[in-house]
């Protein structure tokens, strides 16, 4: 039986050699032919060599996850075949390259079709008719490998001609003609094999020409771009995976007018951002683990003088350096309690691409509408995986500077003599006036210290109770003026059998478990936090009305569990969790919650609040 639009490509080899341009043209070309696609990135921790990989996943409607099956492993070297040809299907197929791979040496599954193409006798036909040196086309064994997936996959040759001549334009377009004589080459390849190959070949794609236009993009660009609506005008970073690649879409559009600055370490970079940013520019700086460590002492700064700066700390597996390319979502008990002392501040996560660039945005206005640091939690899983998404709506996203200082009080400061009470309370809310650096009347104090209203070092304990209680209870003002959608989302099942408890990336995973789930008799619905730190206290009348609750989380500890617990009171013993620093994919976390609702996991008493829980802990994949 013939399965139409609903496919899992995986490409691999060794890091260098294009592995990531062939998924992206797989990518493109399947979301030009208007079908929707999630691309997930898996690397290794150094420069070139090793092993990497890139899975796509095709499907006729909108996907936020991918899957362990392979339907199509295709790839021109050894090592991929060895280390992956045991998760393509039976009715799959495998392209590779007889000269480098040999079959018995694979563990493939019975009823999974090889197709040998023979890569070198292909770059040597295209150096014939195109005049090419033949040595230097090693690298489009990639472009051959994606071809014939095409072909398999019985999509017409003019969407790869259509795809590579919107990637290579300007002085590239001179490699379109190169290109298309290795496609052309590869397609033939295809078409020659036997007839009884192409009918067992169960998976083809199918172009829907009538979908509406949409994004095919990252959560590092998606992120970038909700900086710029923003107006962020002042970037720093150093570079640390995987949050570099926001910094280099910044730096790859100057004409958006930002600065973007490449520090010699995360506490500079921390120091700059906070200095612009307390000249009235709109400034964040962008980091991973590691740096985000490094970045306390600035940040708790910042809290005390009430900077408005922006965060974003690209989560990797940890501790230390951990795992540099992998996934997790290991910081939130960090983000949250980190730093010397206590201080606002308001820490968030974006629930999936299209959120990057929401959350992107709303994070300014949140700093200078509370006057604190704000720090945005992305993960790997989102910063480096492909998704076709709708254009972002960006009809209502108004930027709010917060409480400035007004002409009126600026001259009240010059009248009185004394400077500008930048710290003083507003009378009607705790919020203080803030003026830019160079307006006549700004003038004050800035230190690391407590202070007065004019940032006057102090040690008064009556002044330290008005000043930190005044900071400190910017929390309640959080929780009641940011909109409680963008607090938390309850998505689903109306009557639900169980709830899934979960942040970031995991959402959009749960949101397509939901299908499935409902098919094997299990109606769910999703809890998802975007406000992590003031944790929503709304969510506990959610929590304590659920049937069950089954916490989602890429940690051992089950980091938003203990959050919940101190927040609400409520205890959440069934848990799924994965810290591989692979991320979950839709098969396991539809077998884990299956296997919890059917009461099938042995309980254990859990060593870091001594209750009995029930825990799935997930290791699929390499």
């Amino acid at each position: 039986m013939k399965v139409v639009n609903n496919f899992s490509w995986m490409i691999g080899g060794p890091q260098g050699t294009g592995i990531e341009s062939s998924a992206n043209l797989f990518a493109q070309a399947c979301a030009s032919a208007g079908l929707w696609v999630f691309g997930k990135r898996e690397y290794h921790s150094n420069i070139k060599g090793k092993h990497s990989y890139f899975q796509v996943r095709v499907f006729d409607k909108p996907i936020n996850s991918h899957v362990d099956d392979v339907h199509l492993l295709a790839t021109f070297e050894d090592s991929t075949a060895r280390l992956h040809a045991h998760e393509v299907v039976k009715g799959g197929a495998l392209i590779y390259d007889p000269t480098k791979i040999m079959l018995d040496d694979l563990n493939l599954k019975s009823g999974v079709i090889t197709l040998p193409i023979d890569f070198n006798t292909v770059l040597r036909h295209v150096a014939e008719v195109t005049g090419e040196d033949y040595g230097k086309l090693a690298i489009m064994k990639n472009v051959i490998a994606v071809a014939a997936s095409m072909a398999l996959l019985r999509m017409d040759i003019s969407e790869m001609e259509e795809t590579l001549n919107r990637l290579f334009t300007g002085k590239k377009a001179r490699l379109i003609p190169t290109n298309m004589a290795a496609v052309k080459k590869a397609y033939e390849a295809v078409e020659a094999l036997p007839q009884e190959i192409h009918n067992q070949f169960l998976y083809h794609l199918t172009p829907n020409k009538k979908m509406a236009k949409r994004l095919l993009i990252n959560g590092a660009s998606a992120t970038a771009m909700g900086k710029l609506k923003a107006g962020c005008r002042y970037q720093t970073y150093y570079p640390i995976s995987p949050a570099t690649d926001e910094s280099n879409f910044l730096e790859s559009h100057p004409e958006s007018g930002i600065a973007v600055v490449q520090c010699e370490d995360e506490i500079a970079a921390i120091d700059m951002a906070l200095g612009a940013a307390t000249t009235g520019v709109r400034a964040s700086t962008a980091t991973s683990g590691p740096g985000f460590a490094l970045m306390q002492e600035g940040m708790g700064w910042g809290g005390m003088n009430e900077v408005p700066i922006v965060v974003f700390n690209y989560q990797r597996g940890g501790p230390s350096t951990g795992l540099p390319t992998r996934h997790e979502q290991g910081d939130l008990m960090f983000s949250a309690f980190g730093g010397h002392g206590e201080y606002p501040k308001l820490v968030m996560a974006p629930a999936d691409i299209d959120d990057h660039f929401h959350v992107a945005f709303e994070s300014f206005n949140y700093a200078d509408k509370f006057q604190t640091p704000v720090m945005i939690l992305n993960d790997k899983l989102l910063t480096h995986s492909l998704q076709t998404i709708p254009p972002f709506q960006e009809s209502g996203l108004v930027i709010d500077r917060g409480r400035l200082a007004t002409p009126e009080e600026l001259e009240a400061a010059i009248t009185e003599g004394k400077g500008f009470p930048r710290f003083r309370p507003d009378a009607k809310t705790v919020m203080s006036p803030r003026p830019y650096p160079g307006q006549e009347g700004s003038p004050y104090w800035m230190t690391g210290d407590e202070h007065d209203d004019y940032g006057h070092i102090t040690e008064n304990p009556e002044i330290r109770i008005k000043m930190h209680e005044k900071r400190l209870s910017k929390y309640k003002l959080m929780l009641e003026q940011i909109p409680q959608d963008k607090q938390f989302t309850l998505k689903g099942e109306k009557d639900a059998d169980v709830t899934l408890v979960c942040w970031g990336s995991t959402s959009g995973l749960l949101l397509d478990a939901v299908e499935p789930l409902k098919e094997k008799g299990i109606k769910v619905n999703i809890l998802n936090y975007r406000l992590l730190h003031p944790l929503p206290i709304a969510t506990e009348k959610i929590l304590k009305s659920a049937k069950k609750l089954i916490l989602v989380e890429s940690n051992w500890g089950t980091q938003l569990g203990h959050l919940i617990r101190m927040t609400t009171g409520v205890f959440i013993p069934n848990q799924v969790v994965k810290y591989t620093g692979r991320p979950m994919s839709l098969n396991e976390i539809v077998d884990a919650v299956e296997k919890l609702m059917k009461k099938e996991v042995k309980p254990e008493v859990d060593p870091l609040t001594g209750m009995t829980i029930e825990k799935v802990v997930l290791t699929y994949g390499l």
